[in-house]
């Protein structure tokens, strides 16, 4: 039993230690000739295929992982 105890709480820590190892961005988008929004610029993780669209404020929230 105690053994069974031991081993669904190691179970459970390494879930939480695979979800804690990411990291969440957030930002704006805007144009470098009149500092509007962009709406629809693609954000991508470099390296991966993580990536996210901005939306109608050209704001984007994105979660990167550690090891990217």
């Amino acid at each position: 039993m105690k053994r069974l105890t031991f081993l669904l709480f190691c179970l459970l820590l390494g879930i939480g230690m695979a979800n804690a190892q990411t990291s969440k961005v957030t930002g704006t988008v805007i144009s470098a000739e009149d500092n509007e929004p962009i709406i629809g610029a693609s954000i991508v993780v470099k390296g991966t295929t993580i990536g996210t669209v901005t939306d109608f404020n050209g704001t984007f929230s994105l979660d990167v992982p550690s090891s990217a």
